[in-house]
Order: structure tokens, then sequence, then C-alpha cells
């Protein structure tokens, strides 16, 4: 079982990365491997819209989202962190995951998805709110903890100081691998649920 953890921030080893750390090691505790991806110092451009990849089976630009599209394949589930600049989530980190989820056409249901948000103050719930989005459009189970998922600080050491934060990430890796194990289990002895032909609703004359 694998996870894949997204550092939304342009920081590597910074306040949101040090978050996704402390998921992670939870997860790792309970046997999952996981793998963090970097992903806010890049140059990602943003999603147009132009469907190639529904003929050629990736995104027209060839960069980190065709890297990651067959992991994220592959995986059990998704950690996406993001620092809150302006009250929402990274630029670049939404980019990457617009194009990264539209561009993978592989069936996402039952992955589990969660979301981890850093702010020095404010904006936490609502850039929380912008990515768990991306995991109930997908049909994907939400891992939750014991408050929303967000650690507060202008440094990792102010992070490391939020000992309410870090609880909250340690439960949502806990959660999470309960969750990932649980729908293995549930796969095994009564399959995925049944799905329907999609139904489009176009109000269009």
């Amino acid at each position: 079982m694998k996870v894949l953890l997204i550092n939304g921030s342009q920081n590597a080893n910074g306040c949101t990365y040090t978050a996704l750390i402390e998921v992670e090691k939870k997860l790792n505790e309970q046997e999952i491997e996981t793998e963090i991806i970097q992903v806010g110092n890049k140059d990602i451009r943003g999603c147009i819209g132009c469907r190639k990849c529904r003929t050629i089976g990736k995104c027209i630009f060839d960069d980190l989202v065709n890297e990651v599209a067959p992991k994220f394949e592959q995986a059990d589930g998704i950690v996406i962190g993001s620092p809150v600049y302006f009250a929402s989530a990274n630029g670049t980190l939404v980019s990457f995951v617009d194009r990264l989820f539209y561009s993978v056409a592989a069936d996402k249901s039952m992955k589990v998805g969660a979301a981890v948000v850093s702010a020095r103050r404010g904006g936490c719930s609502a850039t929380f709110d912008e990515l768990n989005k991306y995991f109930t459009i997908s049909g994907m189970p939400i891992a939750s903890s014991q408050y929303w998922n967000s650690v507060h600080g202008f440094t990792p050491d102010d992070v490391r100081k939020d000992e309410e934060g870090l609880q909250t990430m340690r439960t949502l890796g806990k959660n999470m691998a309960f969750l990932i194990k649980s729908i293995s289990l549930g796969k095994e002895k009564f399959g995925l649920p049944e799905k329907e032909t999609w139904i489009a609703t176009h109000f269009i004359r």
C-alpha cells in the first residue's frame, strides 16, 4: 500500500513539509509506503482544457504532472499539502493538481484523499475546502482528523511548537492508514460499488 504526499510549498523543507512529515511518520508506522513529491517550486503551467489527454493518454505539457500520473494511478491514497498565500492554495500547486486529476483517466474511486494546510495565521479553512473538492469530484473518500487538517506558523520551528496542529497531523496519518486498510479489505470481500453510466445534465437550448 502506498500514499503520495504532495508538497505544494515553494520551500522544500518549510512549514507544509513539517506537517506532511508528521503524517508520513504515522503512515509508515502502519506499514504504508510513502513518497513526498515537491511541487511548489516547479515551473508548472495550468490546464488549457485542450482534452488531448483523452486521446494521447497523458497531458500535452510533458512535465512533473506526467511523471507523477502513473504513481497516482497505482497509489492507494494521496495527501495534498499547501501553504496559504492569499487565502487559497498555492497557484503552482493548483495548476499541478488540476492537470493531474484531469489527465489521469484511470478510476480514482476509493483512493483515499486528504488535504493538509499551513498558514501563518488565516485562510486555512478556505484552502482546506478548496483542496477537498478534488477528492469529492473523483469518488475518493476523505480521511479526516480530530480538527481541520491545518498547522500554524511562520517557520518550521513555529510549526513544531503548534502541538495541537502536530497532533492533528498524527491523527490524520493514523486515520488514513486505517481507512486505506479497511477499503482494501472491503474490496476483497465485497468489491467496489457498482457504477452507473455517467449522466451529464446540460441546460442548453
